[in-house]
């Protein structure tokens, strides 16, 4: 076994695999550009090599610098994580010639099956059943709208080397075709330094079902169940869980049976992921095959039990694999969702800077049900805008998928971030949505469910009255903490009201609160002035704390609390309210109070996100109309298309291109 390895990788991968080889007794190697010399990954090795500036196409792209760092430090094997050069056939030659073991495929199976056309030319040959699609080179925009054409609308263009949904684009359109291919083309070359696309058909009404395989350097190969990706956006997954609701044990085993002849006849040697379409009626094809650890790949380690991680290192040692295909067994049910960095009421535009609180729910196992927290950051760290916006992966697993779903919405409530904009009310959002639950799903759910966006939301009925009532709790805390500290008034102790009125925004429910023994009992009042029946509320929250843990007549709640001027910003299945609890006279007087308007900023393009200029598409004094590109900016590795609102005249442009800008920064405004 290997003594030393070296990740060839950053964030939340490269601490994860870090896991795995010290519980294994294997010392570790980070690298680190200048963007992550305080990272996490890099304080975590036993040693750790500067590489280079904060671009990764001048640090962790650059091969000769992973093997010098290898040679510098003793290396023996290389794991690359996923995405940078995880895919690429030159770098493990380049390990080999250098006397350094990668631990993933031979580089044969990734020119095989790394690269999007080639994996599809060689499924064909091995008559695996593929998406209608062009495979060829495509020389430009209007040969892409000509092969388009011939296949039929809608169609996917995709890069070639890609993955983690860059550099892919669905045409509805010839117009979108042709902005598409080329948009594509930029974001293949940004992220992966090869620029070229392909196109295929797109399915309707799809879902994305991927499985995971395991070979070792004896010819053996399994399957290890399936994953459903079918919620995503922009073509970048959100949520995974295993096994899928979809499929049945025919259908489980006539995919992955079909992943594994394809995975034989590449001679595939790692953990790899064979990716399938699927119809609503169980109908497959093959997509790609992903010749490395996918971004998903706890949620098939919970329900196996097999640490995928441990297996690359000792398959790359010369292991065989220590599981048969007929040891392996699906157990319970695994949640999965990505925690990213971006902000979901403003179109999921990235967020960068200084995490200054970071307090993810706590990791357990506990009476059937697990919380696994993947991450590479930490408090007091920062999001860069050179890498994937990722902040972590929250997985969580319990006997069903209901049980899964519920300890995920749980933990999703419990994860506490600041300083930055994040997506988890979104996920939340997702977690208690009925059709996500009902496990009808597709990848066109979010845009289908979700088609003017996330935006806040106002809570009813239930989730309501449930927010009112831990705000009435909160404020019956501090309330008694008050008096706790004013001691007492004229030999007698302070007393206090026990009507309430709390407002969320500006809706408004009364209700009655107090204490009885350790918990705090609300009674919401109907439209007669009546208390009803008493809900009994139980916590140990106390003052300054930024999550309310407790139960609400039994059913666990957590409910995430942050201070603003009279009250409270509270956080719950995706809801972000601002919570205010009032006694009758200050209510009264409240209502009187005027609501503020917002400032008109339309005549101002303002840059949406912290991120560089890569082309101003308008000169000052044209004529634009509603729809047309005004200018893209770059951020995270994703290209962003800024249009126009309105039809107007440009006046004055701020901002040129190969500029970096902060959020909010002027680009240019209308006459």
């Amino acid at each position: 076994m290997f003594k030393k390895i070296l990740i060839a990788n950053r964030g939340e991968i490269a601490c994860r695999v870090m896991k795995t080889a010290r519980r294994m007794g294997i010392k570790t190697v980070a690298v680190y550009s200048e963007a992550d010399r305080d990272a996490l990954h890099v304080e975590m090795a036993d040693e750790a090599v500067f590489i280079g500036p904060p671009q990764a196409a001048e640090s962790y792209l650059v091969i000769e610098k992973i093997v010098d760092a290898c040679k510098k430090t003793g290396a023996e094997a290389v794991h690359p994580g996923y995405g940078f050069l995880s895919e690429r056939e030159a770098f493990p030659r380049a390990l080999e010639a250098a006397g350094i073991v990668f631990i993933g495929p031979n580089p044969g199976a990734i020119a095989a099956m790394g690269d999007k056309i080639e994996s599809k030319k060689a499924a064909a040959k091995a008559k695996v059943s593929t998406v209608p699609g062009h495979l060829g080179v495509i020389e430009d925009d209007k040969h892409a709208v000509k092969i388009a054409d011939e296949i039929g609308y809608p169609v996917m263009i995709k890069a070639s080397a890609g993955g983690g949904g860059k550099g892919m684009r669905i045409a509805h359109s010839r117009d979108e075709v042709a902005e598409g291919f080329n948009l594509a083309k930029a974001e293949a070359k940004s992220s992966f330094g090869d620029d070229r696309v392909f196109i295929e058909k797109f399915i309707v009404d799809p879902r994305h079902i991927e499985i995971q395989v395991l070979g070792d350097k004896h010819g053996n190969v399994i399957y290890l169940g399936e994953r459903e990706c079918s919620i995503q956006r922009r073509n970048q997954k959100v949520i995974e869980e295993a096994p899928s609701p979809l499929l049945d044990e025919t259908t489980r085993k006539k995919m992955g049976e079909q992943a594994v002849a394809l995975a034989k006849a590449v001679n595939y040697d790692s953990a790899g992921t064979v990716e399938f379409v699927a119809g609503q009626d169980k109908s497959f094809y093959f997509l790609e095959m992903n010749t490395r650890l996918q971004v998903e790949h706890p949620v098939t380690e919970l329900v196996t039990g097999v640490d995928l991680v441990e297996q690359m290192i000792r398959v790359a040692a010369g292991e065989k694999l220590s599981i048969a295909q007929k040891d392996v067994a699906l157990t319970g049910w695994a949640v999965e969702s990505r925690v990213y960095a971006e902000d979901p009421f403003r179109n999921f535009l990235p967020s960068i800077g200084r995490l200054v609180k970071y307090r993810p729910p706590e990791e357990s196992k506990y009476d059937g049900i697990s919380v696994r927290n993947d991450t590479g950051v930490y408090e007091g760290g920062e999001i860069s805008i050179y890498y994937d916006p990722m902040i972590a992966k929250l997985v969580t697993h319990a006997p069903s998928r209901a049980a899964a779903i519920e300890a995920q919405s749980n933990a999703l409530d419990a994860f506490y971030v600041d300083g930055i904009r994040h997506n988890i009310p979104f996920l939340s959002a997702l977690m208690n949505h009925p059709r996500w639950r009902s496990g009808n799903l597709s990848t066109g759910f979010i845009a289908e469910e979700f088609p003017k966006g996330f935006g806040p939301r106002t809570p009813e009925g239930e989730v309501a009255r449930r927010i009112a009532a831990v705000a009435a709790a909160i404020d019956h805390v501090l309330g008694e903490r008050k008096r706790q500290i004013s001691g007492q008034m004229n030999g007698r102790a302070v007393s206090r009201e026990r009507r309430r009125s709390v407002w969320l925004d500006r809706e408004e429910l009364l209700l009655e609160v107090g204490r009885d023994n350790g918990d705090v009992l609300v009674r919401f009042v109907d439209a007669k002035g009546a208390p009803r029946h008493p809900h009994a509320l139980r916590s140990d929250w106390r003052p300054g704390e930024g999550v309310w843990h407790g139960t609400l007549d039994g059913h666990t709640l957590a409910v995430q609390v942050r201070r603003i001027p009279n009250g409270f910003r509270l956080a719950y299945q995706g809801y972000e309210i601002d919570t205010q609890v009032f006694t009758e006279t200050e209510a009264t007087s409240a209502r009187l109070m005027p609501v503020g308007s917002k400032t008109d900023t339309g005549k101002k393009v303002l840059c949406p996100m912290p991120g560089l200029i890569v082309s101003i598409a308008v000169k000052e004094g044209q004529d634009i109309k509603a729809g047309e590109t005004l200018a893209v900016v770059e951020a995270m590795k994703m290209q962003n298309v800024l249009r126009a609102e309105r039809d107007g005249m440009v006046k004055k442009i701020h901002a040129s291109p190969g500029s970096t800008l902060a959020v909010d920064a002027l680009i240019l405004e209308f006459a």
